[in-house]
Order: structure tokens, then sequence, then C-alpha cells
């Protein structure tokens, strides 16, 4: 066989996310798209501030000399002190631009920690649901990953983390605000987390790290906040991406930040340079750098998730399906009426309804749905969504 083995076996686990989406763009050409109701994908459909607008005209139309060159590995100088400087004033931490490392989209961050951080054999803990790519990029670097089930709110279970550390183990990786569920994990969640992970360091003789991936961290309602994981631990990476923050998921731009005060940090900083070359990034765009050195704190317009989030789960809720209304991000894990997700999933779809089984996030009995889609969309959805609800009963 042409391919190798591990890549078949990675193309028959591949992602539902993208499965559902292929098989909704079959659908949407027999059936015509106003007709398919599609949820698998979280592709942001709100358009970008008009501050990117504005900004981006300005980059293009430049002729000041190098705006298309290379630059160091870590990116452009003005870019990471515009970050380093919106880290301090938002999340209360001290951090030189010289902590900070722009990156092509949290993904590509992640992979350079991983290729940085792990020694083959090394373990990864995760929290389930988790996003299904991270075991693929953990595998990249020769690691293992070790998942570990959240509590029944989907809130960070301290006693289970504990229990899947090992002498193995060199990072804990969450996701908050999380997809799929959209969950925060909460400031005592945090910290005590990071209590756990120094203890753990110390009784094991071997540097755990604290890995966070934050592309939802913009993405929050009813007033919340997602506690800062720098504050928190000493041992912390943050990879963040400006996808949904920005609506520009296709720019693939975003940073790392790691803790000054972090075993190492120098080291962790030159080894994330060194991977973002020999991984073949090379460096993070440079015509994004510049622009969203700019656009520090600029968000899209969060209310219209908010009213999305909204609609759907009230829609769902007066049907009769069991919701936890998400605190961020926008995905809505629900749970299945039946035990079989897949099986859901498949009612859902003779219905031109396209959601993802949670079974390919690690949370069999749910379904995820990204909400942002249009308002018509999710009121058109109603309809089918109850007809299976009742034809389930």
């Amino acid at each position: 066989m042409t391919v190798a083995d591990k890549m078949t076996t990675f193309m028959t686990q591949s992602s539902w996310i993208r499965r559902m989406f292929e098989e909704g763009l079959e659908l949407k050409a027999r059936f015509g798209e106003e007709n398919v109701f599609d949820f698998s994908l979280g592709n942001p459909n709100l358009p970008p501030p008009a501050e990117f607008h504005a900004v981006m005209k300005e980059m293009v139309d430049s002729e000041q000399q190098g705006v298309h060159g290379y630059m160091p590995n870590a990116g452009f100088e003005e870019a990471r002190r515009a970050v380093a400087s919106y880290l301090e004033e938002s999340q209360g931490v001290h951090m030189s631009w010289k902590q900070v490392v722009m990156s092509c989209g949290a993904a590509g961050g992640l992979n350079c920690v991983f290729k940085t951080l792990l020694d083959p054999g090394d373990e990864v803990v995760i929290p389930t649901p988790f996003f299904a790519e991270y075991r693929f990029y953990v595998d990249n670097m020769g690691g293992i990953t070790r998942f570990v089930p959240t509590l029944s709110d989907f809130s960070l279970d301290l006693d289970a983390i504990e229990d899947a550390v090992s002498e193995r183990t060199r990072v804990v990786l969450v996701n908050s605000p999380n997809n799929p569920t959209g969950k925060i994990y909460d400031a005592s969640s945090i910290a005590g987390l990071a209590a756990l992970l120094e203890r753990k360091s110390g009784e094991l003789n071997r540097d755990i790290y604290l890995v966070a991936d934050e592309p939802y961290r913009d993405i929050v309602y009813d007033g919340r906040e997602v506690p800062s994981i720098l504050a928190a631990c000493r041992n912390s990476i943050t990879a963040t991406s400006y996808s949904k923050s920005l609506s520009i998921p296709g720019e693939r731009i975003g940073f790392l930040a790691v803790n000054p005060e972090a075993s190492d940090a120098g080291l962790i900083l030159d080894g994330i340079a060194l991977a973002t070359r020999i991984l073949g990034f090379v460096n993070a765009p440079a015509l994004m750098q510049r622009v969203v050195a700019r656009l520090q704190g600029t968000k899209v317009a969060l209310d219209e998730y908010c009213r999305k989030r909204n609609l759907l789960c009230d829609g769902l809720q007066n049907i009769g399906y069991d919701i936890v209304r998400p605190e961020g991000a926008f995905y809505l894990f629900l749970k299945s009426p039946l035990e079989d997700d897949v099986a859901f999933v498949r009612a859902l779809q003779r219905k031109n309804i396209l959601v993802v089984p949670g079974s390919g996030f690690a949370g069999p009995g749910f379904v995820r749905i990204a909400y942002c889609v249009d308002d018509s969309t999710i009121r058109n959805a109603m309809e089918g969504f109850r007809e299976v609800f009742h034809e389930l009963e």
C-alpha cells in the first residue's frame, strides 16, 4: 500500500466534523442550500469587525519595505510587543514581548509546543469531551494521549486528572471555553489544577506543564470571564487564535505565550521558535501579524452569538430536549434522546439537519451543534428537531 499504515488508520478515525460537513455538501446539492440545516462546522458566520477591514486595507496599500518579507521565526517584534502589552492589561500578568511567539493559528502553535516539550512516549493528559484533532497533534511528536472524563456538568474532575498523571506525564492540555461543550473552567478549578501539577511535579521530579488552547477565550456570555492560566500556574503556556474573535479562521494567525516564571522558559521559547521553522510553518503570516498588532482587544459582536445561543437553546428546550446552556464558544453539546448518538445524528440527517456525534469528541450520548450560523438556519431546523424528538419518544 502506498499510504503509510498509520495514516490509513488516522483517515478511518478522521474527524466526524469534516465527515458531516462533506455529507452536508451532498445534501445541499440534492435539496438546495436553503433546505439543509448545517450545524456541523465551527466556521464563524459573523463578519470581521469594521476595524479589521480598515487596518487590512491600510496594510495592503502600504509600500513599507519588508511588509511581506521574512522575519525572526517567532514573529515581528511589533506584533509580539502588542500581544504582550494586551496580556498584561487583560490578564494581569507581567509579560515581556520575548515571551510571545506568533503562530499559524492555535493549531500550529500547539504542534510547536508539543514538538518542543515531548520526547517519544511522553504523555499528554486531556479532559474529555475534547477537540478530536488533539490526539493527532500529540502523535505527530511521538507522544501518547491520556483522556480523563469531566464531571456531569463538564467541569474538571481534579481527582481523575491526578490519577491520570504518571512519571511519563509532560503536559495537561485544557481548552476553555471548551469545544464541544462551551464550558468555562472556573477560577477555583484552574487554581486547584495548578496546585495539583506543582505538587505532582515535585513528587515526580519532573516538570509538568499546563497548556491552554484558547481560541474561544473572547467568546463568552452572561458577564463570565475566562480565568488566566498564566496568572494561576507557573509552568504554563497558552495558545490563542484570532480565528473566532476576529472571524478570520482562514488567515491562520495566533500566538503562543510562555509564562516567564516557567522552568527553562528561555529554552522553551527557543525550542518553539525552532519548531516553527522545522515543522514547515517558517513563520506566522507576515501581513496578518501586522494587522492583529493593531487590533488587540477588538472582537466580533458577541451579542450576536449570545442571541443565537438563546434562540437555539430556548427552541430545543421548549421541544423537550435536555439542555446545558453553554457559557462560551459557539457550540451546544446536546444530550441525545438515544443512547446511540450516531443513530440520533442519522435521524436528524433524514430531516436535513447536520450535527456531529459526541462520540467523535469522546463524549458519547451527546451531539455537538455549532450555532455560528444564520438565524434562519436555527429557526427553520426546529420543526425537524421537533419531529425527531417525538418520533423517538
